[in-house]
């Protein structure tokens, strides 16, 4: 019996009506065996007693069945509120801590903005991206290394399992009422930080491996070094591309979500933040007008993404 859409205070209703019902009879009943008194009539007397006894007994008890069950709902009920409220106020805490822990992981981005939007914002080669990070050969080449490895020794890519919020959500009744695709979303974006962060780690070693022990200036000029430098490097600049795209977009989702208050839990997903796009350039200028007017402590979302700000 489903009592949160109502069936089950019809159920309650009807069996105090039902009582009462009875209890009105047993009245009506009453009435005629005080005329059969009168008429002296006893086998009709005890008859209707009898009726008139079946009929109050049954209206109070189902007057009694009818009270009890309002009462153990209604109850329940409150409970059920106070529990909702009190888990909401902790998913309110535990998003504002991701928040907080977040923003300073994302601000390390800026790092791979400056290998990855060389010449140009970086598009996957496969979707014809083709800026100076993408196109860099020989000596060129040698300085984008030499950009690279300094960046895997700054940005520690296993902080990034900060970024998760399914974990916060999966045991309260948020995982119930949040919309569908809103947390298909939340997870994917959790599922792809994962491995990007997990193959960037990857791509780091076979990149070492790659230029062996010399200095990576005679390494890039040897060709068929270099081709294989070539190779690794595009892969890093692959991986290092989803992981800021989705962590700037895990983000930026959970600040949209804080600044909502407490009804985030009815919102639909933003098509801004939420739509794929071809670049993060792309994702940039379509969810900054959206980001720019929702509000968390003290700033705005967007300045969170710390876009174009080297760290």
């Amino acid at each position: 019996m489903d009592f949160g859409a109502g069936h089950g205070y019809l159920l309650i209703g009807g069996l105090i009506l039902v009582g009462a019902g009875l209890l009105i009879l047993s009245l009506i009943v009453n009435l005629r065996v005080a005329h059969s008194v009168r008429e002296d009539v006893r086998h009709r007397e005890k008859l209707l007693e009898y009726y008139r006894n079946i009929f109050s007994q049954l209206g109070v008890i189902l007057i009694g069945i009818g009270v009890s069950l309002f009462i153990f709902f209604f109850q329940q009920n409150y409970q059920d509120q106070r529990k909702r409220e009190i888990e909401l106020q902790q998913v309110m805490a535990r998003l504002a801590a991701r928040i907080a822990r977040g923003a300073p992981v994302v601000e390390t981005l800026g790092e791979f903005d400056d290998v990855l939007d060389i010449g140009g914002a970086y598009v996957d080669p496969e979707l014809g991206g083709k800026n100076g990070a993408i196109s860099a050969q020989g000596t060129e080449l040698g300085k984008q290394v030499g950009k690279i490895l300094l960046v895997e020794r700054d940005v520690d890519v296993q902080s990034f399992d900060i970024l998760n919020l399914s974990r916060d959500f999966e045991t309260t009744f948020i995982v119930n009422e949040l919309d569908p695709t809103l947390w298909f979303n939340i997870v994917r974006d959790e599922s792809e930080i994962k491995y990007a962060s997990t193959q960037l780690a990857l791509d780091y070693k076979d990149l070492q491996e790659a230029i062996g022990d010399e200095p990576i200036e005679l390494a890039v000029a040897n060709s068929e070094k270099e081709r294989k430098i070539k190779h690794e490097v595009l892969d890093i600049l692959y991986d290092a591309d989803l992981l800021r795209q989705r962590s700037r977009r895990f983000l930026a989702r959970a600040c949209w979500l804080f600044s909502k208050g407490r009804g985030f839990v009815t919102l639909a997903p933003a098509e801004q933040i939420e739509a794929d796009a071809g670049s993060q350039q792309e994702w940039i200028e379509r969810s900054k007008p959206l980001l720019t007017q929702s509000k968390s402590g003290s700033g705005d979302c967007f300045k969170l993404l710390h876009y174009g700000q080297a760290s």
